[in-house]
């Protein structure tokens, strides 16, 4: 009789403990000693931004609890206390613990209760801190005996064995979190060894030949120590940091250069929808917003690749017609392609064909008289033309403007004795073929009216074209 009062006793417990188990969504108790009656939020990391997940209130004791029914995207997450002071902790696979700490003190009395992982990652902040600040300690030491060798020599070698002792912490973290979190983000971070590459004697330029194999090597190990294809790095601060130091520091800022490189990260992430989604993102943002000459042209390969192939589900149809007619007004002017021939009147009344300038160098100028910019431009753009124009340089200006008397009166009354190109209507559509939305605004041309230079600053256009000749002739 008792075996049987026990096992319907088991039994009504099962169904509980079973669900506990697999109990879904997140539950984390929080008390924050000497803090009461406020408002703390969770947030998490999204590339290199963070938003608020939810918010809860402390009650009069420091407590709450901060709870959902689905889990959490997994990922580096943050307890925002007031005055935006904040502490991080991971959120894992399991999304049930407890966090206390102390207001005035809040990093060096954070403790977790239910989450071993979570303890680990306070050690590995509290002990790369420290070895963070004797690192400093050690440069700021080398910058104030940056005149005394003997000093500097000691120091630089405490630099060196410093180095050592941190890269074999984060090893040790690694090693001792392999396959949890906290193990995948360190390693993240962990920069890529370059070999210590040796040039075989009497070879010319052996300094150069070290900088393209150390080039080479880093670009292509730079992704060894992260995973493309783990979600869980989108919500931290890691991935958006290894993707622009990557794209902005270590690939050669040319676009057919870039353009490979998008192709073998692509290549990477493209069986994983989020991680595919956010760097497609994060790639269109960083090139759009680029001031770089010629990265309009990685622009034109993210919109082909993705944007308007469709890949990109998660785009508006609105979005995608206004990003196709943008690149369709970038495609004619592409640096390295050749430029539209225009063909329209002029100040001399007579018919000007782009084409027909046989010079080695031409300068294509939109203006306007009345443009505030302009009116610092020209003047300087006339400067250099009256020293260069017997160097086998044109320039060949089109006034954007409708109003013929003050185009006309502003050559006259200036003196531009170059090319002055006159199209009111426009029927040369030389504002289609390269895109002049703004005045002004420059392209250089080669002899063969390819594009060798597009919206530089007048007072670049010397340097631009010595350096061509100097190293592209």
């Amino acid at each position: 009789m008792m075996k049987k009062h026990l096992l319907v006793l088991l039994c009504s417990f099962l169904p509980g403990l079973v669900f506990s188990q697999l109990k879904p969504g997140y539950e984390i108790n929080i008390t924050i000693n000497g803090l009461r009656d406020s408002s703390v939020y969770l947030a998490y990391h999204l590339g290199d931004k963070q938003y608020i997940n939810d918010t809860i209130k402390l009650d009069k004791n420091g407590k709450a609890v901060l709870k959902g029914q689905q889990q959490l995207s997994q990922g580096i997450y943050m307890i925002v206390l007031p005055g935006r002071n904040y502490f991080e902790m991971l959120m894992s696979t399991d999304q049930i613990f407890s966090v206390s700490c102390s207001y005035s003190d809040y990093f060096n009395t954070l403790k977790f209760d239910g989450s071993d992982e979570n303890s680990a990652f306070v050690s590995y902040q509290k002990k790369w801190g420290k070895l963070q600040e004797q690192m400093a300690a050690l440069s700021k030491r080398s910058q104030n005996n940056m005149d005394n060798k003997d000093s500097l020599k000691v120091i630089n070698e405490i630099q060196l064995n410093q180095e050592k002792i941190m890269k074999d912490y984060l090893g040790s973290v690694i090693s001792e979190n392999d396959g949890n979190m906290l193990g995948t983000l360190v390693k993240a971070i962990m920069p890529v060894e370059i070999p210590d590459f040796k040039i075989p004697g009497g070879i010319k330029n052996p300094d150069s030949l070290r900088w393209v194999l150390n080039y080479n090597y880093n670009k292509d190990h730079f992704f060894d120590n992260i995973s493309l294809t783990d979600e869980r790095l989108i919500r931290t601060p890691i991935l958006h940091a290894k993707l622009n130091t990557f794209f902005s520091n270590v690939v050669i800022q040319a676009p057919d250069s870039i353009n490979k490189e998008i192709d073998k990260i692509i290549a990477k992430c493209k069986d994983n929808y989020k991680m595919f989604q956010f760097v497609s993102v994060f790639l269109f943002n960083h090139f759009r917003t680029s001031e770089i000459m010629g990265h309009d042209a990685v622009m034109v390969k993210l919109a082909d690749d993705i944007y308007l192939s469709g890949k990109a589900d998660w785009v508006t149809k609105e979005f995608k017609d206004d990003l196709r007619k943008q690149i369709e007004l970038i495609r004619p002017n592409l640096i390295g392609k050749k430029g539209q021939n225009l063909v329209m009147d002029s100040y001399k009344g007579i018919f000007v064909s782009l084409y027909d300038i046989e010079k080695e160098f031409t300068i294509l100028y939109f203006w306007e008289p009345d443009c505030g910019h302009c009116k610092e431009a020209t003047p300087k753009l006339k400067a250099y033309y009256e020293k260069a124009k017997n160097d086998n340089i044109e320039v060949f200006a089109v006034c954007t403007t409708a109003e013929k008397e003050k185009w006309s009166k502003y050559i006259e009354e200036n003196q531009i004795a170059w090319i002055n190109g006159w199209d009111p209507k426009r029927s040369s559509h030389f504002d289609y073929y390269y895109n002049v939305q703004s005045t002004p605004m420059v392209y250089i041309l080669d002899r063969n009216k390819k594009i060798i230079a597009k919206k530089l600053a007048v007072e670049n256009i010397g340097s631009f074209i010595d350096n061509y000749r100097k190293y592209f002739k």
